[in-house]
């Protein structure tokens, strides 16, 4: 997936919350959005950006 782009993951176990909370913490992505639906989780997480701070250069 490119940066910025967006997953929705559906799940059914309870415990998958805090897991995606945690995932997405860890990581730098970010949990965009949450719903449930009766059993069904839905979760939606944006990439993070790919862009990388590179040390100066120094001779």
């Amino acid at each position: 997936m490119q940066a910025g782009a967006r997953l929705r993951v559906l799940a059914t176990d309870r415990a998958s919350v805090a897991d995606f909370q945690s995932f997405c913490r860890e990581t730098g992505h970010a949990l965009v959005a949450f719903s449930e639906d009766g059993e069904t989780l839905s979760f939606v997480i944006r990439r993070k950006s790919d862009t990388a701070v590179s040390p100066p250069v120094t001779e």
